[in-house]
């Protein structure tokens, strides 16, 4: 079995997590027991700070679970801090040019590959002593980039965004992809369901993986079928929710 990078890429299915709400030491653990093999936390929604991540990856080692952060935008050094705290995948959202798509890729990897900053002996590399050009090339083949396909100006240049090589997953940020459509929330709507298909072509087409939010096992098994192979189980607040209300139930 390959490591998860190459996994996605190859349209294997990966299933994880995406976290809003629930910063707490245990969580990775609880990820791990629930079968997730990577989390994503928000910075972008939820106002995770960096601080707190890093107290998250710390805790994801030996876990099993690949520690990932949504920044806020596509900025450099949103993208490298994360990563030298020890996140092993950045999402971004709404990418909307083969231009930030390359940037992205850039700040994403050591040279040759990109033009990510070096520190070693720090946070992502286990503060472990060590050949930097071995932990360099080690860092460029693990590390995912989730570009976000969520506005009508992302979905016009998918395709120029697929092409670059730096560029591992296309992940729909429905939600935001219906507003900016005009559609907001209408998921069965003829317009989405084309533009999702679309984006699920180009990614097969340039090798990429293809990643969506679901909110239950429902929704999940509906997007298997439309193709999408990283998925995510989230909000971790609505689970909640969800779990406390039902077991509440039989209480009434």
């Amino acid at each position: 079995m390959g490591g998860l990078r190459e996994r996605v890429r190859a349209g294997e299915t990966v299933g994880g997590a995406m976290i809003f709400e629930f910063f707490t030491p245990g969580m990775p653990r609880m990820l791990a027991l629930a079968g997730a093999e990577y989390v994503v936390y928000d910075m972008e929604h939820a106002a995770a700070t960096f601080e707190t991540l890093k107290w998250q990856a710390a805790a994801c080692v030996g876990t099993g679970v690949a520690p990932m952060a949504r920044v806020p935008r596509s900025d450099y050094h949103f993208v490298s801090r994360a990563l030298d705290i020890g996140m092993q995948g950045v999402m971004v959202p709404m990418v909307e040019s083969r231009a930030e798509a390359e940037a992205l890729a850039e700040a994403m990897r050591y040279p040759p590959e990109g033009r990510r900053g070096a520190a070693f002996g720090f946070a992502h590399d286990g503060y472990a002593a060590g050949a930097p050009a071995e932990k360099a090339a080690e860092a460029n083949a693990r590390n995912l980039l989730i570009a976000q396909i969520e506005t009508e100006r992302g979905l016009e240049a998918v395709e120029e965004i697929a092409a670059v090589p730096g560029v591992d997953v296309l992940w729909v940020g429905h939600f935001d992809l219906t507003n900016f459509l005009g559609i907001p929330g209408e998921f069965g709507h003829p317009e989405y369901k084309a533009a999702v298909a679309r984006i699920g072509a180009v990614a097969r087409a340039h090798g990429k993986g293809f990643g969506i939010l679901g909110g239950d096992a429902e929704a999940l098994r509906a997007a298997k079928a439309d193709g999408f192979n990283m998925l995510a189980a989230g909000t971790d607040m609505a689970m909640l929710i969800a779990g406390m209300s039902a077991a509440l139930e039989g209480a009434r």
